[in-house]
């Protein structure tokens, strides 16, 4: 198995779309929204003084700051209303939605062939769990969150599903209005009776069954609340017997069992079985993708001090492994920032003179891999848009490469494990929807096993994908994905929309989504810019745009723009900004760093205020990539990437849409709070500067249909709106 594959990714990160208001919150309309008081606090942080005016807004349980995120909602979603054609979008979405009769997300397969997965039809608001024998077995419902809302007050989702490897039981891990505090239940499959417990503060939970399916490991949460700085330390891992009083569960891991192991506060333990090599695996995670792991044979589980040796440390730069009954597989980036794939034993490692078993590609990226019986089936990215799938049979050292059923530029790969032949690979392009496959290796041929409905979309069939490459500020050359229709003039009047991340060494990779689409079938472009900071290029791009080099991710989004409106794309007065979460640090520092180059900004539950960011639940655990005020070069590097420090009084600045959830996680409200309540003070260029809190989600993650909806035809709509496109003008 592969483990980076099961781990819980707890960054701030998030790729699509997420929520803007909830229609419930809403407050009367006014022509201007309600400016916020300045109450100036000032603080020297590594030698450089600052006059913070907001950092009231930092206690969310303040009444006077509840209420004006409740105005800046209500002013926001008033303004959003009056966009023409908006709701046109949604109607757009809703029958894109209607073409498919179900989409089937999250599979699992166990060993002995049952498919558990989520599948959602037309008229469903989320997923629902269903399982099935094979492929083509009849479909049987599981389970229906839906059944958890009282009086319609909370929306539960199903955020993990966990089945035993026989499928006779099941954790299902529910999180309500986008919180994603897990409550994990569990199921009797044959019966589809629910077990009496449940077991709440269960974030991270990614339960790992134990063999005989009679109990399992998680972790969970200490009792702080919700928005309590303290919220994500010393959690600890337990063992759950299925039928028993959770509060009896017995603590296996944590700072508290194994002090030796000098675990900090806001480390997450993990511990995983391993069914083929017999072992127990603790990790010990933050974001750096560099693994910490020890490991235990599974028959000292019983034991009052299970005793764990060091597998992995960070000095040995693993970021992902594999494991068989006797061999030990190593995923790396050591002297080899496209990867390499090595192999050790795994009863006595020693990476140092571990074997190569694929070297490293100097023009792709070894993007993943899985163990099979038939040998090691493996994926090259070529600047993160263009993939290639690989297969290295056992005994030999050539691997032969494979054809796929349509070029993509996305490859998800999945297997049994190495006793199994079985794989599968679900494909992707920007144009090309997700279809998936079985590969038979003898025949040579793939097998369709697409287990959503088909759909076509005609609408996308005259699409031109340009793939380019811009000479940023440094003369590096950083890939640019231009997305538009056929027949595209350029006149330098399009409306272009930048899409962008460059976190984690996460990669945008080529992805289809009909709605997000709309801009290119009402004539815009996308832009997806694959800044440093991101994956696309290994583990060299990554470092690339990270704490003292995180300035290149934005000045690389800076250079695609000038490029765009030097090659006569677009203009300043027609570009829009769009990005998430950690991508909030992105699009924050584009707008004031260059303001003259873009008409709209429009940050997503966005990391706005990074210097403070330690000061959340979930941002001691994010120091790794961004930086700590502990250490003063990384805490000028934290000031140096804060959008909410760098802006000015007096300066015109775009158009902003600005986004925040209540119940976030990741990134705390109060961080984008803070960015729009100085921008509005400071702007001089008269643009709307909305800023809009959903009372009912979080980071976006386990919203509804309906409200990921509402949210892309809003951050589509304004963004038209301020790019000039004539049927979206408010008309007064």
């Amino acid at each position: 198995m592969n483990f980076a594959a099961r781990l819980i990714f707890f960054s701030i990160l998030l790729l699509t779309p997420c929520s803007l208001a909830t229609r419930a919150e809403t407050a009367p309309a006014n022509d201007q929204p309600p400016l916020a008081p300045e109450k100036i606090v000032v603080e020297t942080w590594c030698d450089t003084t600052f006059a913070d005016p907001y950092r009231y807004m930092e206690n969310l349980d303040d009444e006077s700051v509840r209420q004006w995120l409740r105005q800046q909602a209500g002013h926001a979603q008033s303004v959003i209303d009056r966009i023409p054609r908006r709701k046109s979008l949604i109607k757009k979405m809703r029958d894109f939605d209607s073409r498919k009769s179900s989409r089937v997300y999250n599979l699992v397969i166990t060993d002995n062939d049952w498919y558990f997965y989520l599948k959602r039809t037309p008229s469903d608001e989320t997923g629902k769990l269903y399982c099935r024998k094979g492929y083509k077995g009849s479909e049987i419902l599981l389970f229906d969150p839906a059944g958890l809302s009282k009086n319609g007050s909370a929306k539960y989702v199903v955020s993990n599903i966990s089945p035993t490897d026989d499928g006779s039981k099941i954790a299902v891990s529910v999180a309500a209005d986008g919180s994603e505090d897990d409550t994990v239940m569990i199921m009797d499959v044959p019966s589809g009776r629910m077990y009496p417990e449940t077991i709440d503060r269960c974030r991270f939970a990614s339960p790992s069954w134990l063999p005989d399916g009679s109990a399992f490991l998680y972790n969970r949460l200490n009792e702080s609340g919700k928005h309590a700085i303290d919220r994500q330390k010393n959690s600890k891992v337990f063992l759950h017997y299925a039928g028993t009083d959770p509060s009896t569960d017995r603590e296996v891991f944590s700072n508290t069992t194994n002090p030796e192991l000098n675990i900090n506060p806001e480390d997450i333990p993990l511990v995983y079985y391993d069914k083929d090599s017999r072992y127990l695996y603790a990790f010990v995670q933050n974001v750096d993708r560099r693994l910490t792991v020890y490991y235990a044979p599974a028959s000292t589980l019983p034991e009052t001090a299970i005793p764990w040796q060091p597998l992995l440390r960070p000095e040995d730069n693993i970021h992902d492994f594999a494991v068989t009954d006797k061999d030990l597989y190593l995923y790396t980036p050591e002297n080899a920032p496209n990867f390499k794939l090595l192999r050790t034993s795994l009863q006595k490692p020693d990476i140092e003179t571990a074997e190569t078993i694929i070297p490293e590609d100097p023009d792709a990226v070894l993007g993943s891999f899985s163990l099979t019986s038939e040998g090691i089936y493996y994926t090259l990215s070529k600047n993160g848009v263009e993939v290639e799938f690989r297969h290295l049979k056992p005994g030999t050292v050539k691997p032969e490469k494979i054809k796929l059923p349509f070029p993509a530029g996305t490859i998800r790969l999945s297997a049994k494990g190495f006793t199994y032949p079985d794989v599968w690979i679900v494909i992707s392009g920007w144009g090309s929807d997700y279809k998936r496959y079985r590969y038979d290796q003898a025949a040579n041929r793939f097998i369709h096993e697409t287990l959503s409905s088909p759909a076509e979309y005609p609408e996308y069939e005259d699409l031109v994908v340009k793939e380019i490459r811009v000479r940023s500020h440094d003369g590096v050359k950083v890939p640019l994905s231009l997305i538009y229709r056929k027949g595209m003039k350029r006149n330098g009047t399009n409306p272009l929309l930048f899409y962008g991340y460059g976190a984690y060494g996460r990669s945008l990779r080529p992805f289809f989504s009909p709605s997000f689409l709309l801009w290119t079938h009402k004539g815009g472009i996308l832009a997806i810019a694959h800044v440093r900071g991101g994956g696309e290029l290994g583990d060299a791009w990554h470092k690339a745009g990270m704490k003292a080099t995180k300035p290149n991710t934005w000045k690389d989004l800076i250079s695609c723009a000038e490029y765009v409106i030097n090659k006569n794309y677009s203009s300043p007065a027609h570009i829009a900004l769009k990005s998430a979460s950690a991508g909030g640090i992105l699009v924050g520092m584009a707008m004031t760093e260059r303001p003259d180059l873009f008409a709209a900004v429009i940050p997503q539950v966005g990391a706005m205020n990074p210097l403070r960011g330690e000061e959340t639940p979930n941002g001691p655990v994010n120091a790794p990539e961004f930086g700590t005020v502990k250490d003063s070069l990384e805490c000028r590097a934290l000031i140096q990437m804060d959008p909410y420090l760098h802006i000015r009084d007096g300066v015109r600045y775009p158009a902003a849409l600005i986004t925040a959830g209540i119940n976030d996680p990741r990134v705390i409200a109060w961080q984008p709070a803070k960015f729009a309540a100085r921008l509005q003070k400071a702007s001089m260029s008269g643009k709307p500067v909305l800023f809009s809190t959903d009372f009912q989600s979080g980071h976006g993650i386990g919203d509804t249909k309906t409200k990921r909806f509402e949210t892309l035809a809003d951050v589509l709509s304004f963004a038209f709106w301020q790019t000039g496109h004539p049927d979206f003008q408010i008309r007064e």
